[in-house]
C-alpha cells in the first residue's frame, strides 16, 4: 500500500502564498471594485507598488521644468494629485502601495471628515518623523486632548477674532517696511525677515487669547 506524505512545511508556504496574494492583490481589486461601482474612480492599482512609481514618475518630470515667477505652484508640487483631480475628479481614490488612501476636496466632504462627530474616520498613525515634527499638536491628538486643542483653535480663528488682528499686523509689516528702507540695493533674505515677521504678530497678539 503506497502512501503519500505531505511535509508540513508545504502548508505553511501554500498559506502563505494565499495570504500573500489575498493582501496584495485579492483586498485591494474587491476595495478598487466597490468604490468604483459607487462612482470613485482613480489611476488603477498596481500589483504590490500600487500608484508609487507613477508619482514618482510624475514628481521627476515636474522637477524638470520651470516653473517661473508664480503662484500656481500645486501642479509642480504635487503633479500626480493635480492630473488625477483634474482627470478623476475632486474624489478619487489612489493607492500607496497596497493601502488605498481616497483623496477628498469637496468642502462638505471635508468638513465631515474634520468634524468627525461619531468617531468614524481615525487618524493614521504618524512616522517617527512626523511625530517628532509636530508632536502633541492637533493634528495628532484625539479625544478629550483634541477636544480642547480645536475650542483654542476655533476662538483664535473666528472672524471676530482675525478681526481684532489687523491693527497688530498691519503694524508689524510697516515695521518690518521700514527696516527695509535703509537695504535698498542690498540682498534681503526674505525667509528670515518673514519668520521674524511671524514671531513679532504673535508676539502682539497671543496676549489677547489665554
Amino acid at each position: 500500500m503506497l502512501e503519500i506524505l505531505v511535509p508540513c512545511s508545504f502548508f505553511l508556504i501554500l498559506k502563505a502564498v494565499i495570504k500573500f496574494l489575498y493582501d496584495y492583490l485579492w483586498l485591494p481589486l474587491c476595495i478598487q471594485h466597490i468604490l468604483n461601482s459607487q462612482g470613485i474612480k482613480g489611476p488603477p492599482f498596481r500589483f504590490i507598488h500600487g500608484n508609487n512609481k507613477e508619482v514618482v514618475k510624475m514628481k521627476r518630470e515636474a522637477l524638470t521644468k520651470p516653473m517661473g515667477l508664480t503662484h500656481d505652484i500645486f501642479p509642480q508640487v504635487q503633479p500626480h494629485l493635480y492630473s488625477w483631480t483634474n482627470r478623476y475628479g475632486k474624489n478619487y481614490l489612489h493607492w500607496n502601495d497596497v493601502r488605498a488612501q481616497l483623496v477628498i476636496s469637496e468642502p462638505e466632504l471635508v468638513k465631515q471628515v474634520l468634524k468627525n462627530s461619531e468617531k468614524a474616520y481615525p487618524k493614521q498613525k504618524p512616522s517617527i518623523y512626523v511625530s517628532k515634527l509636530v508632536e502633541n499638536e492637533l493634528l495628532l491628538v484625539e479625544g478629550e486632548k483634541w477636544v480642547r486643542q480645536r475650542k483654542l483653535a476655533d476662538n483664535v480663528f473666528h472672524g471676530e477674532s482675525l478681526k481684532n488682528m489687523i491693527p497688530a499686523v498691519i503694524a508689524s509689516v510697516e515695521t518690518m517696511l521700514e527696516k527695509w528702507k535703509g537695504q535698498e540695493g542690498k540682498e534681503i533674505e526674505v525667509f528670515g525677515e518673514f519668520r521674524l515677521l511671524t514671531s513679532l504678530v504673535i508676539s502682539r497678539t497671543a496676549c489677547n487669547y489665554p
